[in-house]
């Protein structure tokens, strides 16, 4: 069963000729055209897998060049698509056809094979390619705690073209101890909210500013403005470096909001990191830049390096976490008075609205598994001062525990990642 497997992703560049990249590109572009003729055939009709397959393979094999197995994976994107638009619908979301343009395509093992000697062969629209992974030279890099392990195993992967670049996102799973069965319903959490002023807010008090980024990111984008209208071939190239170097510093963002995060989840001795659940937020927070693959990249980076510390990375529901009152529960739009103020119109408390959602959003999960099936469910949020369990009520911190860690606000840390 899936919720038997903790899963990660390890991404990384790949090292490619021309002649490969030329494969690669007519691969995506084949994929693209048979994940459209699949959701065509089967729209209002199906959203099985065991549905759209039967129904559009044939059709996929033979208007495209994919091979058999990249034909049936499209087919089963296809059916994935189809039950999100079918899922949104019913929380009364608009939907429409889903259409296939991201530069992406699906591999499994049966299409892509990882080797010790740290490349990778990937199936094309007409042969295999094998090219090398552009991993770093540290010995500790992330990637090579999932590849050199006996314990996780390689699954489904998605190959993402990018600024002339290839990217592999190498899918890796492993067994759940039985400890990680349990998280669920016992420990610490660490709620977290993530947004545009703040790009992260959690629940003992730590705010990481996204003030700074914003501001180079709008930056970043009237420099490329400007060499759009230019329209020169040099500009073509001066775009291209633009974009690379805002890639990089965008991701650098995001790895030293990551290891703030898990910082702060370890100052509080947390077993577990909750989020709200990524797939509206950028129709929450309204960015042009805080798109789903900035958000969700950061719940990766958190994610992978939370493992390695034994913490476990988890998202709720996001519903009217920023209108709920974390003191007495009382819900209202007129809660939120602003971007970055709440006030409660029932108890009167305030406070910043960002901060109030990360606690909400830590609570929903401790109370998640008070509610399973077992009804075994002991975990606690942590706060600024203490903890609290819906129940029990709050329980401060020993003696100079406080004093020490939150007497002060604490530094953005820079560390590397």
């Amino acid at each position: 069963m899936a919720d038997d497997y903790v899963r990660r992703t390890a991404i990384t560049r790949l090292e490619v000729s021309d002649e490969q990249r030329d494969l690669l590109e007519d691969t995506i572009s084949e994929w693209k055209r048979g994940c459209q003729l699949a959701t065509d055939m089967a729209w209002g009709k199906y959203n099985a897998k065991s549905d759209v397959q039967p129904l559009a393979y044939d059709s996929v094999r033979e208007d495209t060049t994919l091979g058999s197995q990249h034909a049936i994976l499209a087919t089963h994107q296809a059916a994935e698509a189809i039950t999100g638009c079918i899922e949104r619908r019913s929380k009364g979301k608009k939907v429409s056809k889903p259409t296939f343009t991201a530069p992406t395509v699906k591999y499994d093992t049966r299409t892509m094979t990882v080797f010790d000697d740290e490349t990778v062969s990937l199936s094309t629209t007409e042969s295999r390619v094998r090219c090398p992974l552009a991993l770093p030279n540290a010995d500790d890099g992330y990637q090579r705690q999932y590849l050199d392990s006996d314990t996780w195993s390689v699954t489904e992967s998605t190959l993402t073209a990018r600024d002339g670049e290839f990217f592999l996102h190498i899918g890796f799973r492993r067994h759940k101890t039985e400890t990680e069965r349990n998280t669920a319903e016992d420990g610490t959490v660490l709620g977290v909210d993530l947004g545009i002023e703040n790009l992260a807010v959690t629940s003992t008090a730590y705010f990481y500013s996204g003030r700074e980024v914003t501001h180079n990111l709008r930056e970043f984008e009237k420099v490329r403005a400007g060499l759009q209208q230019t329209g020169t071939r040099s500009a073509h190239r001066t775009l291209e470096q633009s974009s690379r170097r805002e890639l990089c510093y965008v991701r650098d963002v995001l790895h030293r909001a990551s290891n703030a995060l898990i910082d702060e989840a370890l100052r509080y001795d947390c077993d577990v990191i909750a989020f709200e659940n990524l797939t509206h937020i950028r129709d929450q927070t309204g960015a042009s830049w805080g798109h789903k693959w900035a958000f969700r990249t950061l719940y990766e980076y958190v994610e992978y390096k939370a493992d390695s510390v034994g913490i476990s990375v988890k998202q709720v529901g996001s519903a009217y976490t920023s209108q709920r009152c974390s003191e007495c529960g009382f819900t209202a739009e007129e809660n939120r008075q602003s971007r970055n103020d709440f006030r409660c119109v029932k108890c009167g408390s305030e406070g910043n609205a960002d901060y109030n959602a990360a606690k909400n959003i830590g609570m929903r999960y401790v109370r998640r598994g008070q509610q399973s099936s077992r009804r075994t469910g002991d975990s606690q949020l942590a706060l600024k001062s203490g903890t609290v369990k819906p129940n029990a009520g709050f329980t401060g911190y020993p003696d100079g525990f406080e004093a020490e860690f939150t007497d002060k606000p604490h530094p953005q840390r820079a560390e590397g990642a």
